[in-house]
């Protein structure tokens, strides 16, 4: 194990262990296959973040991951303005997907909206759905912006995969073309529907394998009375409630997502070093 010994206060000669930090490696996201061996040359952007944030040289060690091959680890070979060359060690982690979880919601403000979608990368959405409900007050979506966002919190939070973005569309054409199969999650703010827990434990959503899902929250508006209604009639729907209290658009997005990951089990699953 690693680690070092301290001198505890007040006793001249007497030692503990304490364990190091951990200290986390750079991860990087690359759309290029990856295999040991291997060696690729990174986009413009990311060789700046090496060279000139990091102040990383050749010879420096990163990781790489593309969400289909696992996480290797990779050497830099070279690098200067612009560019750099990484040569693609073994690989530190085989591939792991997350649940199939959707997040459907209706856009907010600039700011929270990079952060929703930072910290629904966190928790494990596989894609991130924007729909433009009668209340949403955003007129426009960069796509983007999002995924760039959630690739950076896909690095940061060590997951193997960055979740898709989809443009923007209308409620009602999105439910027009809704998946077989997919359960969609209401997370009705009216105070009539059940409890999280108790509406998915009904809807035998909970436990180790729950089937593919989505999570739909309103504006900051809220949703139209119409389409709470419409909502309600449609067999794939399961109206929740998140509590006694009103929340914002972006707090009942990152609440549901995170009742639903512990109630499905996904905090149970270890976090592999």
């Amino acid at each position: 194990m690693r680690g070092h010994l301290a001198r505890r206060a007040g006793f001249a000669e007497v030692w503990q262990y304490r364990p190091m930090a951990y200290q986390p490696v750079t991860r990087l996201f690359v759309e290029a296959s990856l295999g040991e061996g291997g060696s690729l040359g990174l986009a413009a952007a990311q060789a700046h973040y090496l060279k000139s944030v990091l102040r990383l040289d050749k010879g420096d060690e990163v990781a790489l991951f593309n969400g289909r091959d696992g996480e290797y680890g990779a050497r830099i070979a070279g690098m200067g303005r612009g560019w750099c060359s990484l040569d693609v060690l073994a690989q530190r982690r085989p591939q792991r997907n997350e649940a199939d979880l959707w997040l459907v919601f209706a856009p907010i403000k600039r700011a929270r909206l990079d952060f929703l979608v930072e910290k629904a990368t966190e928790l494990g959405v596989s894609e991130i759905r924007p729909v433009m409900t009668a209340r949403t007050m955003v007129a426009r979506v960069n796509a983007e912006r999002l995924k760039a966002n959630a690739i950076e919190a896909a690095e940061q939070s060590e997951r193997l995969s960055v979740p898709d973005v989809f443009e923007p569309v209308k409620l009602a054409e999105l439910l027009k073309t809704w998946p077989a199969g997919r359960k969609l999650i209401l997370c009705d703010e009216s105070g009539t529907a059940k409890p999280i827990a108790e509406a998915l434990k009904v809807q035998g959503l909970n436990g180790s394998s729950p089937a593919p899902c989505a999570i739909l929250t309103g504006p900051e508006g809220g949703f139209a009375d119409s389409e709470l209604d419409d909502l309600r009639k449609l067999p794939f729907v399961c109206a929740v409630g998140l509590g006694p209290r009103v929340l914002r658009a972006d707090t009942a997005a990152l609440a549901s997502l995170a009742a639903f990951q512990a109630l499905a089990g996904d905090w149970t699953r270890d976090r592999p070093r």
